[in-house]
């Protein structure tokens, strides 16, 4: 996963494909989100459970331990080390599901620049990546962040880029999201239960995306 992602839809269209029940607090407000073309450091619509409610906070991409002061601070976690690895070992219980749109990857196919690619569900539903993180409401502010747990590619998809993230269908991220599932369930679903690659789609896009400060809804357009 190269690091750019699109999460321009409502928090709502967002809840309502999570399909969770009980109460939303809604800490990023109810109009579409808008980032076309999202990187490391931006402030993303996150979901976590807190007291037996739904929260949507605005959380920054990008998380490393307190003591992890001399390296940038990761926006993926390899789910095959992330459980038991010193470095997300102990954010591990700390489970968010991060909504997005689409993501964006990088090919190189031999022209003088690498040619963007934009992955979504076939359908263009929501995608729900799973993901952890130093959360809102855990005595942690000056540390907050959230990192998505990427996988292998598998199928066709390994020819745009050999990671992708950790996508989970409703039901699934809603139980990623119970505090009561056990560690021990939670890795297997990241380990073996994420979407396969045949639910997505991808397409070329315009180069221009490779400029964070472009944004709009003409960067998730086909390109021929």
């Amino acid at each position: 996963m190269c690091g750019r992602l699109s999460q321009y839809r409502g928090i709502h269209d967002f809840v309502a494909a999570l399909s969770m029940p009980g109460a939303l607090i809604n800490n990023v407000g109810d109009q579409p989100q808008g980032r076309y073309n999202a990187a490391p450091t931006m402030q993303l619509a996150l979901f976590h459970a807190a007291e037996n409610n739904l929260r949507a906070d605005a959380v920054r991409w990008g998380c490393r331990p307190h003591w992890a002061t001399d390296c940038p601070a990761p926006i993926n976690a390899r789910v095959e080390k992330v459980a038991h690895g010193p470095f997300f070992r102990q954010i591990w219980p700390h489970r968010a599901i991060c909504p997005i749109d689409n993501w964006f990857e990088w090919v190189d196919e031999g022209g003088p620049k690498k040619q963007p690619y934009l992955i979504r569900h076939r359908d263009s539903s929501p995608i729900l990546c799973a993901s952890i993180g130093q959360l809102p409401g855990q005595d942690r502010s000056e540390h907050e962040g959230f990192v998505i747990i990427t996988a292998d590619s598998e199928g066709g998809m390994v020819d745009i880029h050999d990671r992708r993230p950790v996508v989970l269908t409703p039901d699934l991220a809603r139980e990623w999201l119970d505090p009561a599932t056990p560690k021990e369930r939670t890795e297997q679903m990241a380990l073996h239960q994420g979407e396969p690659a045949e639910a997505f789609e991808w397409f070329k896009v315009d180069r221009a995306v490779g400029n964070v400060r472009n944004q709009g809804s003409d960067l998730t357009n086909p390109v021929d």
